[in-house]
């Protein structure tokens, strides 16, 4: 049951979102190339490559590092656009971004997948059915339901944001109970270095992806947060396809995404505050 709750909260989420999109933001990256290359590079090569250099260097153990490298490879979570819209971030750029890089994932989890494979000399493979099903069913379905009723009843617009409330108490509902189900696992994961481990990673994702932004303060603050958040149910088909065996990778997915939730928390502040004082000069 909360798992049934959880993925129509996200539903309910993505079409929230979409009524407060339009067709144009759908295409906003093809219509600003640059930022494109810049997001690709930011998104799905440094910050793969970082966390596999942090991964081998901080020698974690074997389940950690699969969820922490299989979250690099994955698109936007559909649960992001609120988290920037607090951070004072562009949102025609972060409707474009959950367009283009959930189209995308379709290469870019399959191409990145076999390189890891060869780096680790692993018969890696890509669930491709399954990836498909969570980006349509997650993202890209709900958003174009969210579009295409925003497009023909312009006025649908107004219901956005008690749509998106609704959707956010009813994740809340569903996370509680599954929570407390993977406390267990999740707790024998804590120590060895593993929350500073997933705190660096999620600096280094800041790090990577605020300066790649460009000049635009809104750009800086939705790249920042897409390259250090990832979709946590693509990571997860992926990584238990191919290590059945290793039960903690889905507790170690979660608490990536807690924890990195919570280490990003000071830079949506900061943005937000930077966004406060510049509206205040102007």
């Amino acid at each position: 049951m909360p798992m049934l709750l959880l993925k129509a909260s996200i539903v309910l989420l993505v079409i929230g979102i979409g009524l407060q999109a339009t067709m144009r933001d759908a295409v906003y990256l093809v219509r600003h190339p640059g930022l494109f290359a810049r997001t690709i590079l930011s998104m799905h090569v440094l910050m793969p490559a970082v966390t596999l250099a942090l991964c081998i260097g901080f020698g974690v153990r074997p389940a950690l590092k699969v969820a922490l490298l299989t979250l690099s490879i994955s698109p936007v979570p559909p649960f992001l656009p609120p988290r920037v819209s607090k951070a004072a971030g562009d949102g025609s750029y972060i409707i474009g971004l959950l367009v283009a890089m959930s189209l995308l994932s379709i290469a870019i989890v399959p191409v990145s997948l076999h390189i890891l494979g060869t780096f680790f000399d692993l018969p890696i493979h890509t669930p491709m059915p399954a990836v498909l099903k969570v980006v349509v069913t997650s993202v890209l379905g709900p958003l174009a339901i969210g579009l295409a009723i925003r497009h023909f009843v312009p006025s649908s617009a107004r219901f956005a944001k008690p749509v998106t409330t609704a959707a956010t108490v009813l994740m809340v509902v569903a996370v509680v109970p599954l929570l407390m189900k993977s406390w267990p696992a999740v707790r024998v994961l804590l120590g060895d270095g593993t929350l500073l481990m997933i705190a660096t990673i999620t600096l280094a994702g800041l790090a990577i992806g605020h300066p790649l932004g460009g000049p635009a303060r809104e750009d800086r603050a939705v790249l920042a947060l897409s390259t250090a958040s990832r979709h946590p149910a693509v990571a997860m088909v992926v990584a238990t396809a191919n290590f059945p065996e290793e039960k903690l990778i889905v507790p170690a997915i979660l608490l990536a995404l807690i924890v990195s939730a919570l280490v990003a928390t000071p830079y949506v502040v900061w943005r937000k505050r930077g966004a406060a004082r510049e509206t205040v000069r102007t």
